[in-house]
């Protein structure tokens, strides 16, 4: 019976921090997100018109997927030599993402480069 409790105890101290450890961030968590707002201010006639808008800057990582949403609006490089960008092995492709150059591969989506 002494031994049988001196086990249970021994396992929950070996358990305990399994308990509160956090899972591990999937890849589409990767990337970073920058916001800030841009103000522009003019008039028109009398009156003074504030436009105001969201700018998100995106950091890419490696490993990270685009969702089909971000692949539609990003545009392929086809001129890589002119950016100074390696060639991109069978299966990947540049892609430019505002001011930056992703290698991604085309069938799953994943990020496998970045440039700038």
């Amino acid at each position: 019976m002494k031994r049988l409790l001196i086990a249970l105890v021994a396992s929950s101290f070996l358990t305990a921090p399994m308990a509160f450890a956090q899972p591990a961030k999937p890849f589409e968590v990767a990337q970073m997100k920058e916001r800030h707002v841009e103000k522009r201010v003019y008039r028109h006639g009398n009156n003074k018109i504030v436009e105001k808008r969201v700018i998100e800057n995106k950091r890419w990582a490696r490993g990270h997927r685009l969702s089909p949403s971000e692949r539609r609006r990003i545009a392929a490089v086809n001129d890589y030599r002119r950016y100074k960008l390696r060639t991109p092995q069978r299966g990947q492709q540049w892609v430019r993402a505002g001011n930056d150059f992703l290698l991604i591969s085309i069938a799953t989506g994943v990020i496998v480069n970045t440039a700038r």
